[in-house]
């Protein structure tokens, strides 16, 4: 095996498919990157951590066909320490020698053989073509809100919901819902659950893969997907179970509706949230009375109070909220203007845009003791 590639090159797509790579696993060989080299002068690196597969391509020079694992971090750190230069990388038994201008390294390489197998869907099946941009900012709407704990199953994952005309993207914790919204026209209906940290990955493979590249495709089937994104390619394992049903959980009807400026509700809420980060439970009290929000927080160290005009209907609110879970909304919203819905203090808080349904954040109060 043998080839030849500029470092930056090579630098850029060891970051992207080194994001597969777990230092958690106790099998050797799935800290590794496979370096495949074909005779048409086509490398193919892939890694795995048997949930997400990534692979990228790269067109090389003086190719001589073979493959073999290295090791993600050393081999990494190797590429990214050279000079920007033309790199030569080959195979002498199971000693992978790597050669750049004035520097020259030897590493032990493992078998390729002991990599997994990794079984691609057929690619003939029909793909959605996905503007890069919308998919990254759909995922940043929604991955906050999926749970963290491993244990709580399909809520760490984000549900995504292909309709006839639109695709729904879902994820919720317990605490917090998030649901975005894009129009888009599907062959055919289906509904899948993919990890939320797998997805917060295929965003940053997003960012870093080539300007050229506006449109991903994705091909769907029971157990997996298949990202492609120009030359490279996420294969991951879809999750097991039936998501929560969203729909059942959103608020029919509300006696209370307040219409805010997104931006000065943020500010006041961060500010707030200095000292309620002090209190037990990061906790900020909302009044709604007439036309002003007070937003009011206390503890040991002191105590902070907000006002903000609005335009209210309904009746006057006492309510409770962790500070951190308002925000992780808000900084989601690009709107300049947001419609909060209500019905009582210890029932959850609906978010909507002033016009259209784009998205949706239902967010669960905190019990306030009244003073």
């Amino acid at each position: 095996m043998k080839f030849k590639c500029n470092q930056s090159v090579l630098t850029k797509a060891l970051n992207i498919v080194s994001k597969a790579v777990t230092s958690r696993t106790t099998i050797p060989i799935l800290k590794g990157i496979l370096l495949e080299v074909s005779e048409e002068g086509i490398l193919k690196m892939s890694s795995s951590d048997l949930d997400i597969t990534i692979e990228e391509t790269l067109e090389v020079e003086e190719a001589v066909s073979g493959s073999i694992v290295v090791q993600s971090k050393l081999f990494g750190d190797i590429i990214r320490k050279l000079p920007n230069a033309d790199v030569t990388v080959s195979l002498e038994d199971n000693n992978v020698n790597i050669k750049c201008m004035n520097s020259q390294f030897s590493i032990i390489g493992l078998s390729a053989d002991e990599f997994p197998s990794i079984k691609n869907m057929e690619e003939k099946e029909d793909a959605i073509v996905f503007d890069k941009q919308i998919l990254k900012d759909m995922i940043r709407k929604t991955s906050f809100a999926a749970s963290v704990d491993e244990s709580k199953g399909v809520i760490t994952g984000i549900l995504m919901e292909l309709l006839h005309d639109s695709v729904n993207m879902v994820a919720i914790d317990g605490y917090r819902m998030a649901i975005t919204r894009e129009n888009m026209i599907n062959k055919e209906e289906k509904n899948v659950i993919i990890s939320a940290k797998i997805m917060n990955e295929i965003s940053k493979i997003l960012s870093e893969a080539s300007e050229d590249t506006e449109d991903l495709k994705i091909i769907l089937n029971e157990k997996r997907a298949i990202f492609i994104i120009g030359n490279i390619k996420v294969v991951l394992r879809l999750l097991d179970g039936e998501f929560i049903k969203y729909r059942d959980v959103l608020p029919k009807e509300s006696k209370i509706q307040v219409r805010v400026n997104k931006h000065d509700l943020m500010e006041s809420i961060e500010r707030a949230s200095l000292l309620s980060k002090e209190g037990k439970n990061n906790l900020i009290k909302l009044s709604i009375k007439d036309t002003i929000i007070t937003i009011t927080s206390k503890s040991e160290e002191g105590n902070v109070r907000e006002e903000i005009i609005v335009t209210k209907d309904g009746e006057d609110l006492d309510i409770g909220f962790n500070a951190k879970y308002v925000l992780d909304v808000l900084k989601s919203i690009e709107d300049e203007e947001i419609y909060m819905y209500f019905n009582t203090s210890i029932t959850p808080c609906l978010v909507k845009p002033v016009e259209g349904n784009a998205f949706e954040y239902l967010i669960l109060p905190v019990r306030i003791t009244s003073n």
